[in-house]
C-alpha cells in the first residue's frame, strides 16, 4: 500500500529566501552591524565553556535573566525560544483546538497564518485599509462576532513599516476574550512596547527576537513574555531543551553589551532615516513611478512598477530586496549600501 502525504501538507512547497552570494543584503531586516572584536572574544570563550555531552538548562534562566534585566522586566514571565518562529509554531498549535477560530492581518509576517493551517485552526483575516491603517473598533468587532480564540499580529508591521499606539492595542487588548499574541519583533526601533505592561493583561502574550537590532539573527533566539499562568503553560508545552547550549551563552554575552547595542540602535535608526529620505526624492523626482511608505522599523515599503523587473535588475547588480509581489521591503544597510541600492534603482527607472 503506498504511503500518501495528508491534505494539510501535501501541497505546501518550502519557504525559499532568496541564496546565494550577493555583496549587498537588504532583503531579511536583519541589522548590518556585527559585533566587536572584543565582544566576538567573550562569545568565543562563552562557547568554549559549554558542556557538550549535557542538555542545556530547559528554561535558560540565566539568558531569560539576562534579556529580562536589558528591558526592566520580571524574568519569572519570561520564555526563550528557538528563534521567534518556534514560539510562534508552539502557540499556533498548542493555545488553539482544531476548528477553532484564529484571526491574523493582511498584510503581515506570512507564518503566522503557515503555523495557524498546520495547527489545524480556521484561519480568518482581517483586511487592513489601504494605507495599512487599522480600525481598531473594527478590528474588536470582527473578533467578538466571529468568536475569534486568538489574535496574532506584528507591531509594527512586516511588512507595511507602520505601528498602532500603545493605546489603540491596549484598548484592542482589553475589548476581547482572543489571547493576543503581540509580535514586537521591531519594536526596539520605536517606542510603543506593551512588553513592560504584560502581567497587567490576562490574555497577552508579547513576542521578542534577538535577530534584528541585537545581530544576532545566526543563533536562532527569540523571547515570550506574558503573565504567570500564560508562562507556565507556554513552557508546558514547548520542547524541555529547546533553545541550545551555545545559543544560551551566546545570547547572555550579547543581552550584557547594553552600551553596544544601544550604540547599534542609534545607527541603524540614522541609517533608516537616510535611506527613507533617499527613497522619498526619488518617489519626487519621479512621480507616479515609485511609491514610498512611512515607516518605524528599521526597513521601508515601496511600490513601483514592474516590482519583479525591479528585482530580478538589483539581483544582477549583486543587491537583494524582499520581493512580495505587489511590493518591494528594504531594509537600512550601511550607507554605502544604501548609496549603491539608489544608484541602481535610478538607473532602473
Amino acid at each position: 500500500m503506498k504511503y500518501c502525504l495528508n491534505s494539510k501538507i501535501k501541497s505546501l512547497e518550502p519557504y525559499e529566501p532568496t541564496v546565494g552570494e550577493y555583496p549587498i543584503r537588504l532583503d531579511a531586516n536583519e541589522s548590518f552591524l556585527r559585533p566587536t572584536d572584543e565582544i566576538l572574544a567573550k562569545i568565543r570563550d562563552a562557547a568554549g565553556s559549554v558542556i557538550f555531552n549535557r542538555y542545556p538548562d530547559p528554561y535558560a534562566k540565566e539568558l531569560c535573566g539576562c534579556f529580562a534585566d536589558f528591558y526592566g522586566v520580571n524574568p519569572a514571565v519570561v520564555t526563550a525560544g528557538n528563534g521567534s518562529d518556534e514560539l510562534i509554531s508552539v502557540l499556533l498549535n498548542t493555545f488553539v483546538m482544531k476548528g477553532e477560530p484564529i484571526l491574523t492581518l493582511v498584510p503581515d509576517f506570512s507564518i503566522y497564518r503557515f503555523y495557524g493551517h498546520l495547527g489545524e485552526a480556521e484561519c480568518l483575516e482581517y483586511k487592513e485599509d489601504p494605507d495599512f491603517s487599522i480600525n481598531v473598533d473594527d478590528l474588536i468587532s470582527q473578533i467578538r462576532k466571529s468568536g475569534v480564540r486568538l489574535l496574532v499580529f506584528s507591531n509594527p508591521c512586516n511588512p507595511t513599516g507602520r505601528g498602532l499606539g500603545r493605546e489603540e492595542v491596549r484598548k484592542l487588548i482589553r475589548s476581547v476574550d482572543a489571547l493576543v499574541v503581540l509580535d514586537e519583533a521591531y519594536m526596539d526601533f520605536w517606542d510603543q512596547s506593551l512588553l513592560r505592561e504584560t502581567e497587567q493583561f490576562e490574555n497577552l502574550i508579547v513576542l521578542r527576537t534577538c535577530s534584528k537590532v541585537f545581530g544576532m539573527a545566526a543563533i536562532r533566539l527569540g523571547f515570550a513574555v506574558s503573565n504567570p499562568a500564560l508562562t507556565r503553560a507556554l513552557r508546558a508545552v514547548k520542547s524541555p531543551y529547546n533553545v541550545n547550549a551555545c545559543t544560551q551563552k551566546i545570547g547572555s554575552v550579547i543581552l550584557r553589551e547594553k552600551d553596544w547595542v544601544r550604540s547599534g540602535l542609534t545607527k541603524i535608526k540614522s541609517s533608516q532615516k537616510e535611506l527613507f529620505s533617499m527613497l522619498k526624492t526619488m518617489e519626487r523626482a519621479h512621480g507616479g513611478k515609485i511609491q514610498v511608505y512611512d515607516s518605524v522599523t528599521n526597513f521601508t515599503l515601496v511600490r513601483m512598477d514592474e516590482n519583479s523587473r525591479v528585482f530580478e535588475e538589483l539581483k544582477k547588480a549583486g543587491i537583494v530586496i524582499r520581493n512580495l509581489g505587489d511590493f518591494l521591503r528594504i531594509t537600512a544597510g550601511t550607507r554605502e549600501e544604501n548609496l549603491a541600492l539608489v544608484r541602481e534603482l535610478e538607473k532602473i527607472l
